[in-house]
């Protein structure tokens, strides 16, 4: 328990003992640097109805009743009250609190946790549309490690399904050497593909799409050529996938694809039907009712032609993952598009008896500034934007800006970093606009702006890596307050956000750290520092770099060397 838990169980022990009110919730917040203290409870305010008074006279009693508690406690206002607290109680506290894993905490211990991302489609490059599964994936994957749970990880690779009717379609018209077509001539295939057979439904033909169909029920029924085309492009897919994975900084512990679960969950659609639990139509398909969570639209779960479709796929996979690794949590990343399915699958998951908990991490698209200079869906005149394309525009921009002295590979984790904290700006939830001018900056709320913050610390730290350090046991930390209020603020952060994965939050707390850091030294000298100014101030700078490090760690953005 940290002094500020304390004080709030002194106050409530206060109230208990003046007005007979139990249980009751005291919150802090930070007070404005204007106005005298450092935290504010409303508290008194609150209890005005129950105690019959004025809330400063309740203030005036629950401070006299507190006494001497180690802080400095005043009125303001209707009746706030403000608490002070010194920076040597600061330091003291985060002191106590230290450990080599500050931040985390053991929440979590015992559970298991399945996260999937960034759930790529084979037979086509991987596209910006999967950026976002990646980042968010990860760090909640991080996030929840970090709270003490046990993380499995999996890449739900799209292998199966129409699609791959699309390419097999396309590749058999294309006249492309099977050994040699690449994953950009398949992505190819599948846009030229789908214009023609969108033109050729408006024409009222639809045997590009019969054909389509056709292929993926040889793939279902194992048919040799479709088998071997199915698996060339994955691996051709996969490998791409890799590189690109490599070059974001993220990885999966397996990659189960769709195909893995078609025939299993063909069989558990089946054992459903049988138990009555699903529906089987007079045209042979089959639905989930789920009019008893309020959702109206059954769920279909198998083609009239006992084609799969992704809810097939997605029942057999859930079974395996319960069987297989009996996790307490499921988090599947996709876009806000894809919301009501998810509602269906996990209502149907509800209804069949799945004891697991699961969660849709859903966020917005991806816009861009358009030729206009309108915001705009991004996208390109191949209707794709390509990962590998993304990047290696970052890490151009990167050069043009930091690229002096700066090794290759700082130049990937500046480039990367910038994009993946541009993800975490806002709620998840909303867009997001990739605004490279914004994004690359060393102003502002970015990704760069807050790796230099690490940098800097890191250099001023290698500079005084001779200094014989002493004691400070007599230095009164008042010049680092702020920086120390933010670093104690730190596990109260982690624990919280883990509680619908709002990921902004961490990066609003490495941008207020990284500014809140520039405005300390700007007024205080370190390397400059009489010897015990100077030793309290690098005890302070190693922590504030460990802080700010694992913060940005948690969001999948490296430090780099240089910049």
């Amino acid at each position: 328990m940290n002094m500020m838990d304390n004080l709030k169980e002194t106050i409530k022990g206060a109230i208990k003992d003046l007005y007979g009110v139990d249980d009751i919730a005291v919150d802090f917040a930070d007070v404005p640097a204007e106005i005298e203290g450092d935290y504010s409870t409303n508290i008194a305010m609150r209890l005005a109805r129950q105690a019959g008074k004025a809330p400063r006279m309740i203030a005036e009693e629950i401070i006299e009743k507190i006494g001497d508690c180690g802080f400095k406690l005043s009125i303001a206002g209707p009746g706030f009250i403000n608490v002070a607290v010194s920076g040597k109680v600061l330091q003291k506290q985060l002191a106590d609190e230290w450990s080599d894993h500050y931040g985390d905490n053991d929440s979590g211990n015992g559970k298991v946790a399945l996260v999937e991302y960034p759930s790529t489609n084979m037979a086509k490059p991987y596209s910006v549309g999967h950026l976002r599964p990646g980042t968010q994936g990860w760090a909640a994957k991080k996030l929840l490690e970090a709270n003490g749970w046990k993380v499995i990880t999996d890449n739900h690779l799209g292998d199966v399904g129409t699609p791959f009717g699309i390419w097999a379609t396309g590749f058999k018209r294309s006249g492309l050497d099977f050994d040699k077509v690449t994953v950009y001539d398949l992505g190819n295939i599948y846009i030229e593909m789908k214009a023609d057979m969108k033109a050729e439904e408006k024409a009222g033909k639809h045997d590009l799409a019969d054909e389509a169909q056709e292929w993926l029920k040889k793939l279902e029924n194992k048919d040799p050529e479709a088998v071997k085309m199915s698996k060339h492009f994955n691996e051709i897919s996969i490998n791409h996938m890799h590189e690109v994975m490599k070059r974001l900084g993220i990885s999966t512990d397996y990659e189960m694809g769709e195909s893995q679960f078609v025939e299993s969950g063909k069989k558990a659609v089946e054992k459903y039907v049988a138990e009555g639990v699903f529906e089987k139509n007079e045209d042979g398909s089959v639905i989930c009712r789920l009019d008893e969570y309020k959702i109206d639209v059954p769920m279909l779960m198998l083609k009239s032609n006992g084609t799969a479709l992704y809810a097939t796929t997605d029942l057999g996979c859930m079974l395996y993952r319960v069987e297989h690794f009996n996790p307490d949590l499921i988090i599947i990343n996709t876009g806000m598009e894809q919301k009501f399915y998810f509602e269906q699958l996990f209502a149907m998951a509800k209804k069949i008896g799945l004891a697991v908990n699961n969660y849709h991490l859903n966020f917005g698209m991806i816009d861009q500034i358009g030729p206009d200079g309108k915001r705009e869906k991004m996208s390109s005149r191949k209707g794709v934007v390509l990962m590998e394309a993304l990047l290696d525009d970052a890490e151009k921009r990167v050069r043009e800006n930091f690229g002096d002295g700066v090794s290759d590979e700082d130049i990937r984790k500046i480039a990367v970093g910038a994009i993946k904290f541009s993800d975490f700006v806002a709620d998840r939830k909303t867009g997001i606009l990739y605004d490279p001018d914004k994004i690359f900056a060393l102003t502002g709320q970015s990704g760069p702006f807050c790796q230099y913050a690490c940098v800097r610390m890191r250099r001023i730290l290698e500079k005084n890596a001779d200094f014989e350090r002493v004691d400070f046991a007599g230095y009164d930390f008042d010049a680092e307050k702020n920086v120390l209020r933010l670093l104690l603020a730190f596990p109260e952060i982690v624990a919280g956000v883990v509680d619908g994965f709002a990921m902004h939050k961490i990066a609003g707390f490495a941008f207020e750290l990284a500014q809140e850091l520039n405005r300390y030294y700007e007024k205080t000298p370190i390397s400059s520092a009489e010897d015990i100014e100077r030793s309290a101030r690098l005890w302070m700078i190693e922590r504030a770099d460990y802080v700010l490090a694992r913060a940005l760690d948690l969001l999948g953005v490296e430090i780099p060397s240089k910049m």
